[in-house]
């Protein structure tokens, strides 16, 4: 049956979006800015103000903002109440006190400045003072920062203000009927917050005493496809049940999902959720890129430039400085204001209301989500340069430390994971050790376990030799930078021809390109540790000790013959002796 012209068009979205998607994230995480900005520039360019390729952005929010409620209840499967209680003092302290003051400060220079009336003041003010869930955790869950003390604080502000839109979605009929003249509205608004309140409680029952119920029954059925729909059937059915009480459809998974923190099935439901929200959070960006109308921007583009760029000085000063009075140290409260200085998603929502209410006109409430959205784009790449300004550098650690006087017998250059370990077994060997690393915050953390890291560039061979290269016995390099490696070596190979070079390899194409410089040992960094998980399942097998030997030593052959045979013929060579029977198997053994 041929597919009409409504199926192609949905076919031909679908794989707009999904291309955008494979090409945008790859790119920007190469750039190291992020993947919300490239799911933000992939919806600017592609919506209908760029090339034109994706519309009807209004339906995508809808699809799309399952995925911020899929992002939030997973989030809250990783707490508990017990965890939030103990935030309760930043959540009612510092979040509690951001809203507030945010919200007013707009409110009064909006209101005095005589641009809107007192009621449409703080609709607007405290819209613009709830910044983006959606965005804000996307980057801390991204670069990992979700439980440091910065993440912490800018969570809780987050939860707050997810709280606070019960009162302010309950705000908006109230002005309007002050405006209209209108005395039932105001009735509305209050019935509509104690309905909110009855549904955060139906939500906190159904997911303690029916959910976990059907999941156990499911479970039992041995279902793996039952099992995911249960879960995408908890967290849609929750999200509909505090939405049609006009609540934030997110606030209301993410209350689901600490309800279930403390359920045996917890790591399956997130498990079985993890690939659903990734889609539809990625799809949601794209719908806040494609909401930019370049037409108006461009038409006002002083008005939102200059709107935009005082939310977010005016978001991140206010926050700043509650963070301190709240006890934050100064790195700690610079980095949570300017996460958490965008406006959010929520204010797309309030506009809309107000404009359906006739508190703004629908020139006005598009103009405030251009700032919003402009406020959202700029986000990724302040934080990236907040951090890297507030980067601390550990005391006595320089851009080039002086490494002229130290002394040692080994030189570690790069203090991962595998440095670390390395390190670690030489140390308590006797052999004295120079260690070197890039990272300050590496330097900084294994300071704290009392072992002494240098700070400097491991590809840069002036500095190895002011290390001591020309005077240690051995150089081992663990650098996490593949592509550098062999320039190094070759360099430190022709300055130090007689010391002994040992080095941390990817893979089997990275041993291939490295046989053409002079090493003396390289190790892929999954090889032995391969072997070792082999030797361990064959010995639960109940194979010999000495026909594992014999298989171990076997393969060790063939695998470095397989290398040489690589090296000179292709990749592909000598593939047939992949699974050929080991002369140990092969002589009666099994």
């Amino acid at each position: 049956m041929a597919a009409t012209g409504t199926e192609n068009e949905f076919l031909f979205q679908a794989a707009i979006y999904l291309g955008a998607t494979a090409v945008a994230v790859p790119l920007f995480r190469k750039l190291k800015l992020g993947t919300v900005l490239g799911f933000l520039a992939a919806g600017i360019l592609l919506g209908p103000s760029g090339f034109g390729l994706l519309h009807q952005e209004e339906g995508v929010f809808h699809v799309a903002e399952l995925g911020v409620v899929l992002f939030l209840f997973v989030i809250g499967l990783e707490l508990s109440f017990g965890r939030l209680w103990s935030l309760r003092t930043t959540i009612f302290g510092l979040g509690l006190s951001q809203m507030t003051v945010t919200g007013l400060v707009i409110a009064g220079g909006l209101h005095f400045a005589g641009l809107f009336a007192p009621g449409p003041s703080l609709i607007i003010g405290f819209a613009l003072a709830c910044s983006s869930t959606a965005f804000a955790l996307s980057l801390l869950e991204e670069r990992r920062e979700l439980n440091t003390g910065y993440g912490v604080k800018a969570f809780s502000v987050l939860l707050f203000q997810d709280m606070a839109v019960i009162p302010l979605l309950a705000a908006i009929p109230v002005v309007a009927a002050r405006m209209n003249g209108d005395g039932e509205g105001m009735a509305f608004g209050l019935e509509d917050m104690a309905l909110a309140v009855l549904a955060l409680i139906a939500v906190i029952v159904i997911s303690k005493y029916v959910v976990d119920f059907v999941f156990q029954m499911v479970a039992r059925s041995g279902s793996r496809e039952a099992f995911t729909a249960a879960a995408l059937c908890t967290v849609a059915g929750t999200a509909l049940i505090v939405d049609w009480a006009g609540l934030s459809m997110a606030l209301g998974a993410f209350l689901a999902g600490v309800v279930l923190a403390e359920s045996t099935f917890r790591h399956q439901i997130e498990s079985d959720i993890e690939p659903f929200r990734e889609v539809f959070l990625g799809l949601f960006f794209i719908g806040v890129g494609m909401q930019v109308d370049l037409d108006i921007v461009f038409a006002n583009w002083q008005i939102v430039l200059a709107a935009a760029v005082g939310l977010i000085v005016l978001k991140s000063a206010i926050l700043f400085v509650l963070a301190l009075i709240f006890g934050a140290k100064l790195r700690t409260a610079s980095r949570a204001a300017v996460i958490l200085s965008q406006g959010g998603e929520f204010g797309f929502v309030v506009f809309s209301l107000s404009v359906g209410r006739e508190i703004l006109t629908s020139e006005m409430a598009t103009i405030l989500s251009a700032i919003v959205t402009l406020s959202m784009i700029a986000t990724p790449m302040l934080v990236i340069a907040v951090n890297r300004a507030t980067m601390p550098k550990r005391e006595g650690v320089q851009e080039s430390e002086d490494l002229s006087d130290v002394r040692g017998r080994v030189l570690v250059v790069g203090y991962g994971r595998m440095g670390q370990l390395v390190n670690q077994i030489l140390l308590s060997s006797n052999v004295e050790t120079i260690a070197i690393d890039s990272d300050p915050r590496r330097i900084r953390a294994a300071a704290d376990f009392g072992n002494k890291v240098y700070f400097g560039d491991g590809t840069n061979v002036n500095l190895l030799v002011q290390a001591g290269a020309l005077d240690v016995d051995a150089i081992i390099f663990t650098l996490n930078a593949r592509e550098r490696l062999k320039p190094i070596v070759e360099a430190i190979r022709e300055r130090c021809p007689n010391v002994r070079i040992l080095v941390r390899l990817f893979d089997r194409l990275h041993e291939i390109e490295m046989m053409d410089v002079k090493t003396d040992y390289g190790v892929r960094e999954l090889f032995e540790s391969s072997l070792m998980l082999a030797r361990q399942t064959l010995q639960f097998l109940d194979f010999s000790d000495s026909t594992i030997d014999d298989i171990m030593a076997e393969f060790r052959e063939r695998d470095r013959d397989r290398i040489l045979a690589q090296k000179a013929e292709g990749i592909y060579a000598k593939k047939e002796v992949m699974r050929k029977p080991f002369e140990a198997v092969e002589e009666g053994e099994s």
